[in-house]
């Protein structure tokens, strides 16, 4: 599957697969502050000058987020990003508890905003469960 590199650092590393027409981000590490909102915006920003609607989150290896990003997730890039045109969103929950509670928690609420979601185990059936979409 051809794809192309949007971000790649310590924390993250982000695609847009061209055929599918999907936002891939994983995570290497906790990441939070301004790591985390240049990540997001990348997506984004890809989202948008790609004409993508679907977005697969590998966050495996993050935990939970403090207060002020989520803040900044929901005031700001959430409405940014559904502009952007995203539907569909594939998560992969985090390995820790505390980071399965919060994602859990984010999923319920861009659920509720008309963003249609799926919780995975594994990045693979993420894919496929975006691919059908």
């Amino acid at each position: 599957m051809p794809s192309i590199i949007i971000l790649d650092n310590e924390f993250v590393t982000i695609w847009y697969h061209l055929n599918k027409k999907i936002i891939h981000h994983q995570f290497h590490k906790f990441m939070h502050g301004q790591a985390f909102r240049e990540a997001l915006t990348a997506g984004t920003d890809a989202m948008k000058k790609y004409g993508a609607h679907k977005w697969l989150s590998d966050d495996r290896q993050n935990s939970a987020l403090p207060r002020v990003d989520l803040e900044w997730a929901h005031a700001e890039w959430f409405p940014r990003t559904v502009l952007a045109g995203w539907k569909y969103w594939a998560l992969v929950l985090p390995e820790k508890i505390i980071g399965q509670m919060n994602m859990n928690r984010e999923a319920k609420i861009n659920s509720e905003k008309g963003i249609i979601t799926a919780k995975f185990d594994n990045p693979d059936e993420a894919m496929a469960w975006l691919e059908k979409q």
